[in-house]
């Protein structure tokens, strides 16, 4: 019977869209097995810690209110309040710092093993920009509880955008809603963090699968060489996505215990005319680039030091936007890539610069 209802929808699907070219390709995907392939779920991980943001997000707004007479109180309310409104939260708040470490750890994966070659070059851009748009969702979801901490750290932040020569003082302001933070502050940081964002994020992460699913997998240069009966491939479905499953229930189970054990908290109610308190700090991704602008002296040359560091970072991140296009060659017999150099000196740098940052107290 539920065979016979199971066919009666494929034909009545199949009729109107037919579905055969789709069940071709499912068929046929292939994917490669190699001993980097461990590799290829981090960005399957990305994606499932995404659709947990989406559905607790949801969650939250059913409560959640912004303003400035409302946010924190609401937060609270959710705390307290509401049924497992606690654990909602924190596995929101859990998921987000993991969606960005994993997101970084699929950039970084990507670069060693070179991914990022033609034909991809659009696909380790599309995927960067992801990773730009992941640190904004977390820099504006950081301010909506409306807590001291919250406060303050926006503030910091966009002091900094506004030290841009030309366009920061403008957009400064286009993030603050005036010149100071305040509600209007809050309610454009509500809008970038539910609204806008999501919906960029959404455009890019479909062209950015669209790409990968047209390209396939990439394979490393070792396993390209040898012959096509030397080589091991395993179908996408269901083989590969059944192990892309069971690790997204590993990843949610550690997300349900720091959620229980390490629950998200929120602490005293903003208030803009009290005096900072101690331990303010942006959300761990951003301390590498915290501590580096701390290190630079007020002036070098004739230069000040928080504008050295912004361009620094900026024109870094266009340069590592655009690594596609200007990798450095090794040379024959070399047996050290310069890019691994490369990569290995940025990703050091992040970890000693973030390490240093919490060992310092980020005062």
């Amino acid at each position: 019977m539920a065979a016979r209802a199971r066919s009666k929808l494929y034909a009545w699907l199949h009729e109107r869209f037919d579905l055969d070219p789709l069940l071709t390709y499912m068929r046929h995907k292939r994917v490669p097995v190699h001993r980097q392939m461990v590799w290829y779920y981090l960005g399957g991980v990305t994606l499932f810690l995404f659709a947990v943001q989406i559905f607790t997000g949801i969650l939250l707004l059913f409560y959640y209110q912004p303003g400035v007479d409302s946010g924190h109180e609401s937060v609270r309310f959710i705390m307290d309040q509401v049924s497992f409104g606690w654990l909602f939260r924190s596995v929101h708040s859990w998921a987000a710092n993991l969606m960005v470490f994993f997101a970084f750890l699929h950039m970084f994966s990507t670069f060693f093993t070179r991914a990022y070659r033609k034909p991809r070059e659009l696909t380790w851009m599309s995927g960067f920009v992801l990773l730009l748009l992941v640190m904004g969702l977390g820099f504006s979801g950081y301010l909506l509880p409306w807590d001291e901490l919250a406060f303050f750290a926006t503030k910091v932040g966009t002091d900094i955008v506004g030290v841009v020569p030309l366009v920061g003082e403008p957009l400064k302001e286009l993030l603050r809603g005036g010149p100071d933070v305040s509600g209007a502050t809050l309610s454009r940081f509500y809008a970038f963090h539910v609204a806008l964002l999501p919906a960029i994020f959404t455009i890019i992460l479909v062209l950015h699968l669209l790409f990968v699913q047209r390209q396939g997998m990439h394979v490393p240069e070792a396993v390209a060489k040898l012959p096509p009966s030397e080589r091991k491939e395993i179908p996408f479905f269901p083989n590969f996505l059944l192990k892309d499953a069971l690790l997204w229930l590993v990843v949610l189970n550690v997300l349900l215990y720091l959620a229980v054990f390490w629950p998200a908290e929120v602490g005293l109610k903003a208030d803009p005319f009290s005096p900072a308190p101690e331990g303010i700090r942006p959300e761990w991704y951003f301390v590498f680039m915290f501590q580096t602008l701390k290190l630079i002296p007020g002036h070098v040359v004739f230069i000040e030091g928080e504008l050295l560091g912004v361009l620094f970072f900026a024109v870094i991140t266009v340069a590592w936007l655009l690594v596609p296009f200007w990798e450095i060659k090794a040379r024959p017999g070399r047996k050290v890539r310069p890019m691994v150099i490369v990569g290995v000196i940025a990703l050091v740098y992040i970890v000693i610069m973030t390490a240093a940052g919490y060992l310092g107290g980020l005062e």
